[in-house]
């Protein structure tokens, strides 16, 4: 361990030992060392395919097709993921009271895979192991949906009510899940430590929060590899692996 990983890791091991309710802000970085692949970066998933608009989908049964098609053969690296380090800390401090809520950007279920209860967990963007019905919201298991489209060319549609089945995901031009917005934004209010971790923080109004913590009082943590545009607002930058510092900053192995 280098003397800078050692200090920032102490650094942060300090303010949440210090803070009396934190919240976690995740995006792809805490994924990316599951082996998962990002979507903005170079060789990332949009670089591969372009991302179909949520009225494309709605309007074309091809679109609906190509979309299905798109997330099949971006899904296994997601249901094969497991969680890492990284995940297996938050997790910890959800267990240990400190962490009040994870707010995530992310689609895999890590978080709650690594052991955080559904109700702590706040999806932004959806979670895309498994779909729902756009106007009752029946929920429906994926791997139902991808045999009989892979078998059988069938496109889902909701059993219950006839309606158009979507992975439960966030597509660009869909409108944000208001329920988790509200509940983010409450958490984010009642915070003294917020915890950004694995996101550029360019994605609004996701990367609000952070900003919005920080005005309200609260200390704000940047842990990401690269720098973000919100890094001057930080009361502590790490440039590094989020497993290994929020490991060591945690104690979990």
């Amino acid at each position: 361990m280098t003397d800078a990983f050692s200090s920032h890791a102490r650094r942060l091991a300090k303010l949440i030992q210090e803070a009396r309710r934190i919240v976690v802000f995740t995006g792809a970085g805490i994924s990316t060392e599951s082996g998962i692949p990002d979507f903005r970066s170079p060789g990332g998933v949009w670089t591969k395919f372009a991302p179909i608009p949520f009225d494309e989908f709605m309007a074309s049964e091809e679109a609906r097709r190509e979309s299905w098609r798109r997330r099949f053969v971006t899904l296994d690296p997601m249901t094969s993921a497991e969680p890492n380090r990284g995940h297996r800390a938050v997790a910890h401090l959800v267990r240990q009271g400190r962490v009040s809520a994870v707010i995530t950007q992310n689609i895999d279920g890590l978080h709650q895979a690594s052991g955080v209860p559904d109700e702590r967990v706040i999806e932004l963007h959806g979670n895309a192991t498994y779909a729902h019905c756009l106007d009752c919201a029946e929920r429906f298991e994926i791997d139902a949906i991808k045999r009989d489209f892979l078998e059988r060319d069938v496109l889902p549609v909701c059993d219950a009510c006839g309606g158009i089945v979507k992975s439960a995901t966030i597509s660009f031009g869909q409108a944000m899940p208001a329920g988790p917005m509200a509940r983010a934004e409450k958490e984010t209010r009642a915070c003294d430590l917020f915890l950004t971790m694995g996101s550029s923080l360019v994605v609004y109004p996701a990367a609000g929060f952070p900003v919005l913590a920080k005005k309200l009082g609260a200390s704000l943590v940047i842990l990401n590899r690269e720098p973000t545009e919100l890094d001057a607002w930080a009361d502590l930058v790490i440039h590094d692996e989020i497993g290994p510092t929020l490991g060591a900053a945690a104690g979990v192995n």
